[in-house]
């Protein structure tokens, strides 16, 4: 109650409807530990999560959306300047298309997050302020659309392209002109909003994600170059300079640049060059090895369906 009383203050909504709808929401026994970050002895392999995305399946889904939303497609690369295959990348990694958006009631995912979030995580505090922060944003929502019985991820995510309330307060837009934002319902008001969240942090049209990246062992400073992170923070000169070896179109390339690590378990570790568009697609989910599924899964996407159409040409 106490709780329901604090964000019924805060997000301006009538205390006894924001304490009902608290009152019916349920605590999710599992979800507690599905925040907590793995093992810290379980070592990432980017080839195994890569081949959990970029596979035929996913891929023939992948074609199979693009051309029944082609024209929407489209319009959001014109409107926002973001690539097709990045948008397709974005809504295929994250519910296959829209066949696994979740089946958790977000009200019970949140209040259980805000409520019971486990204190042996590492940044509990800030992830609790996280979680009762986007239960705030939820409620204002489900007021405005009278239905708080919304299912999604057991972290709160909804619709197509899984934003968190905030995102959808934030980013969402109304991309097929019917008066309402639907992530759920419309896979059209998905595209245009992945488009406007990538615009709104940064999206640089025509910039390429990444490059290929070798090394000059006798000159190679590789912790310097790592130190950054995935925050690309040196121009092309003083990245060479470290010892890193680019290609001739890399070379040519107008911003930052960062040095992605992304480990094989045992084997030795893979690395791009990420750019500031690199960068946006971690706003997303912050991670190297999600960033680089969605880039190679729309590129998969699109090369797949120019050998369709290809094909479907030629009889």
């Amino acid at each position: 109650m106490a709780l329901a009383d604090e964000l019924a203050k805060q997000y301006a909504l009538p205390q006894a409807w924001v304490r009902t709808q608290l009152s019916n929401a349920h605590y999710l026994k599992g979800v507690p530990k599905l925040v907590l970050p793995p093992p810290v002895n379980v070592p990432k392999n980017w080839r195994a999560y890569r081949e959990r995305f970029i596979e035929p399946r996913r891929i023939d889904a992948g074609t199979q959306f693009w051309q029944t939303y082609q024209s929407a497609l489209t319009r959001a690369e014109q409107t926002y300047g973001v690539p097709a295959e990045m948008i397709v990348g974005i809504i295929g990694v994250e519910t296959f298309y829209g066949q696994n958006m979740g089946n958790y009631r977000v009200l019970d995912a949140l209040a259980t997050l805000t409520l019971n979030f486990p204190s042996s995580h590492p940044r509990a505090a800030e992830r609790q302020a996280f979680f009762k922060s986007e239960l705030g944003h939820f409620l204002v929502q489900a007021r405005q659309q009278a239905d708080a019985t919304i299912t999604g991820s057991f972290a709160g995510a909804m619709g197509w392209p899984q934003f968190m309330p905030s995102s959808v307060t934030k980013f969402a837009v109304d991309f097929d002109g019917d008066g309402r934002i639907d992530l759920r319902n419309s896979p059209v008001d998905a595209i245009g909003s992945v488009a406007n969240y990538f615009k709104a942090f940064g999206w640089q049209t025509g910039m390429p994600t990444h490059y290929p990246v070798s090394f000059d062992e006798t000159r190679l400073d590789k912790p310097t170059l790592l130190a950054p992170d995935i925050l690309p923070s040196f121009s092309v000169s003083n990245f060479m300079a470290k010892g890193a070896v680019l290609n001739e179109q890399a070379q040519k390339h107008n911003g930052s640049l960062a040095l992605v690590e992304l480990f094989n378990g045992d084997e030795p570790p893979s690395y791009v060059a990420g750019t500031d568009n690199f960068y946006v697609v971690t706003r997303y989910n912050w991670s190297s090895y999600y960033a680089l599924a969605v880039i190679e899964l729309g590129q998969a996407v699109k090369a797949n369906r120019a050998l369709t159409d290809m094909q479907s040409n030629a009889r």
